[in-house]
């Protein structure tokens, strides 16, 4: 105990770059679990299902057919559709997606009831709707709205509001981010529904349950074969369900980011406790000589330095433990922000806090134990003899040093860092990990900036997209122009297909538009436009890597929905996209494919902003849109919230990057001192000025952070490279991006707070006794 006082600020160094180790490590596998166990725990009360379908119309007779696949459990047929709403506090329209509720609550899929009472079943104007689009709007049981349906516009009942394990993470169409004043789930009776929809005795949604021994490949393809001739647009499983895809890739962020970083930080730590405690034990050589001529055994002594390494280890284990707690109640109140749980499962598991602590544990008893064996082995005569000088000889440093005529002052630095290579390596890479922490962090905020460039500001260029409820013809096109404020229109048609090359195959829609678009574009990796090819199909990168297809090839198209049949097309180029997966034509060549006249799906706006609130009050109005995807509402909502958590990471970031550079800079310049105390002081008894004295305790490590930045950014390069690989998903792709001024601010953090540790010890240095320090044996 008298020791850790003495060295308590070494000590609390240490234990707060353990404390960082542990506290991360606590929180992403916390999180995780919690993540892990909120979801079984919601899917498994509320029956969620395993394979999801979509058909244009199919008789309630299929229902029994799907029923009886092999491995199917259960299986419930529902109505869905999309609607566009009035809403009274929302100048612009929005948009929603109406779901048929059965009158027992359903058999999967079942929601949560958050505030009031279901809609009756019998009822034609009650509907309930999701928690999150209810509070955006200020709506409240007994508040009504306006909806358009089917070119009909009806006046709807809220009765109460719901959660669904369907739509914890809620994208409207064509968005990056939730939207909940802008976009709802409406729930409305199973009669109702149907009425409204044209779908009296039919379903065109389904969803499947399957028994624990079942092949859900297998199952898909049956009922791909049973929907086929009701317009199936392709079955899928949970895994590539919108909402559960969004929270898995945010888990193997979460694994990635335990994988990482808890590493470094406990290698860091095991590092300091090597590095101080053996300095401790090159101090009191005396000592140990001493009690072991009095009896105490090898492992009494060596005991001795391992309880240090244990005390200082609970030091650290202390602050992660609180640290990780407080950083898990922060990110459980991020993730309520971003996902729609009807509760969180707490990442308090004691396992989890007994790991973390185990591993701190280790990481400062492996870095003690060399200290503690050199101990134990030191025999009492050898131990009690002052240890033999260092031999100090001219080398070609000497002569490099004379021809470069370096000052005294750096010749001392120089041989300071030869004399102990391996502890200057190993300090110069611990300095480096602050550096590349900043870099990985940098990378991440640039990388944002370039998704949000290459997404909203130059491929996607439009100010709206008006989602039709059906397809129609380019009169369409015309139409819309005649809307007050619309500058200009570009037609889209998407097409959904499945794309085979040989056993590989993936589900999608192609997007094809006319060519010379200028709001909605494909890019190339540089920014630049890809023109849509004339009679090829242009593929995204991702797209193509999974397909094993190149430029050349021919990829067989595999018609679904109200079309069948199939078509051979040639790849024609291939480009890559940070956001989902592509498929692209010319709206004339895929027509001629399908041989019927261009057909439109979407249309995209670039609108007069001055004449915006007339555009949307018509659009309220509109009977052929299914709904209304605002861009310019999209854009601004996706940058304040990459702002938010930009500030939040920015700053955990910079407080650990710092936290590991003071640690590792703290320690190394006050063994420095320790070790050179008495030849520091004799400079000053002969002459050297006290700027002179301190050069060279400061200088050496000045050295090291300068030679730490390149390894550094070369650290921070690779780690930033293993985040983008662990990020890449269907959903959205990281680009890598390093800029010189991310390497430039992570250096001048990191060497500022090297420079703030040099002056603490410095400080030291100066306020020393002369007399007493020459007194001393070292």
């Amino acid at each position: 105990m008298r020791d850790l006082w003495r060295l308590k600020a070494q000590v609390l160094a240490i234990a707060l770059v353990l404390g960082c180790g542990v506290a991360i490590f606590l929180t992403s596998l916390g999180m995780v679990r919690a993540l892990e166990a909120t979801l079984e725990d919601y899917y498994s009360r509320q029956h969620f299902a395993q394979v999801f379908a979509s058909a244009r119309r199919a008789p309630m007779s299929v229902l029994r057919d799907v029923a009886a696949i092999d491995g199917v459990r259960a299986a419930e047929a529902r109505v869905t559709g999309w609607v566009v709403l009035d809403l009274q506090r929302r100048a612009a329209p929005a948009s929603g997606r109406v779901l048929s509720l059965p009158a027992d609550g359903g058999v999967l899929n079942r929601p949560v009831l958050v505030d009031g009472r279901l809609p009756s079943p019998d009822a034609n104007t009650e509907v309930a709707v999701t928690d999150r689009f209810a509070r955006a709007n200020g709506f409240r049981p007994g508040d009504r709205f306006a909806a358009i349906v089917d070119g009909t516009r009806q006046q709807w009942t809220i009765t109460g509001t719901l959660r669904s394990p369907e739509f914890i993470y809620t994208l409207p169409p064509g968005g990056l981010m939730p939207d909940d004043e802008g976009f709802g789930i409406i729930w409305m009776p199973e009669r109702a529904a149907a009425a409204s929809f044209g779908m009296k005795g039919a379903f065109n949604d389904i969803s499947l349950a399957l028994r624990r021994d079942a092949n859900t490949q297998r199952v898909i393809d049956r009922l791909d074969a049973l929907l086929d001739e009701w317009g199936g647009t392709g079955a899928h499983d949970r895994e590539t369900q919108v909402s559960h895809s969004f929270i898995q890739a945010e888990l193997d962020q979460l694994r990635s980011m335990s994988a990482v970083l808890p590493p470094i930080f406990f290698g860091i730590a095991a590092f300091l406790v090597n590095m101080v405690l053996g300095r401790i034990v090159s101090l009191e050589r005396a000592e140990i000589g001493l009690l072991k001529a009095l009896g105490y055994r090898d492992w009494e002594i060596a005991l001795h330095y391992l309880m240090m390494a244990a005390l200082v280890a609970a030091l650290g284990i202390g602050i992660g433990w609180s640290a990780g707690a407080w950083l898990s109640e922060g990110m459980s109140q991020l993730y309520a922000r971003f996902f729609d749980f009807p509760w969180l499962v707490r990442p308090h598991d004691l396992d989890v806090y007994a790991l973390a602590g185990l591993i701190g544990l280790a990481s400062a008893a492996l870095g003690a134990l060399r200290a503690a064996w050199s101990a134990a082995r030191l025999a009492p005569a050898v131990a009690m003899a002052p240890p033999a000088p260092p031999r100090f000889r001219k080398g070609r440093l000497d002569a490099l040093a004379h021809a470069l005529r370096l000052p005294q002052t750096a010749m001392m630095v120089l041989r300071g860092v030869l004399r102990w290579p391996v502890r200057a390596g190993f300090t110069t890479l611990g300095l480096s990990l602050g550096v590349a922490i900043l870099v990985a962090s940098n990378f991440m905020l640039s990388s944002l900036d370039e998704v949000v460039d290459i997404a909203f500001f130059q491929s996607n260029r439009q100010h709206a997209s008006l989602i039709l409820a059906q397809e129609a013809g380019l009169e369409a096109v015309t139409a819309a122009r005649h809307l007050p404020g619309v500058m200009a229109v570009e037609p889209q048609f998407d097409l959904p297909v499945t794309l085979h090359n040989g056993a590989r195959s993936k589900k999608l829609a192609i997007t094809a538009r006319l060519p010379g678009g200028d709001l909605a574009r494909t890019l190339d990796i540089d920014g630049a436009p890809v023109p849509l090819p004339e009679q090829g199909i242009l593929l995204s990168e991702q797209l193509a890597r999974q397909l094993g297809l190149g430029v050349g090839d021919v990829v067989r198209v595999e018609l679904s929905g109200i079309r069948d049949g199939t078509f051979s097309v040639p790849i024609a180029a291939i480009t890559k996209q940070y956001i989902g997966l592509g498929a692209y034509m010319q709206l004339d060549a895929l027509a001629a494919h399908l041989r019927e006249a261009p057909r439109v799906t979407a249309l995209n706006l670039w609108i007069d902003m001055g004449q915006l609130p007339e555009l949307q009050a018509r659009l309220k109005e509109m009977p052929m849109l299914s709904t209304v995807v605002m861009l310019t509402d999209m854009r601004d909502s996706f940058q304040q919230t990459i702002s938010e958590n930009v500030r939040i990471t920015t700053v955990l970031f910079i407080t650990i990057s710092v936290l590991i550079t003071v640690g590792v800079a703290y320690n190394g310049a006050r063994i420095q001192l320790s070790e050179r105390a008495r030849e520091l002081a004799s400079l000053r008894i002969l002459g050297f000025t006290q700027a002179e004295v301190s050069s060279i305790l400061m200088g050496e490590t000045a050295l090291l952070a300068l030679v730490a930045q390149p390894l550094g950014w070369a650290i921070g390069a690779w780690i930033s490279w293993a985040m983008m690989t662990g990020f890449d998903s269907d959903l959205y792709r990281i680009p890598l991006v390093l800029t010189p001024a991310s390497f430039a601010k992570a250096s001048l953090v990191t060497l500022a707070a090297v420079a703030a540790s040099a002056l603490l010890v410095r400080r030291r240095l100066d306020r020393a006794d002369l007399v007493a320090v020459l007194k001393t044996r070292e």
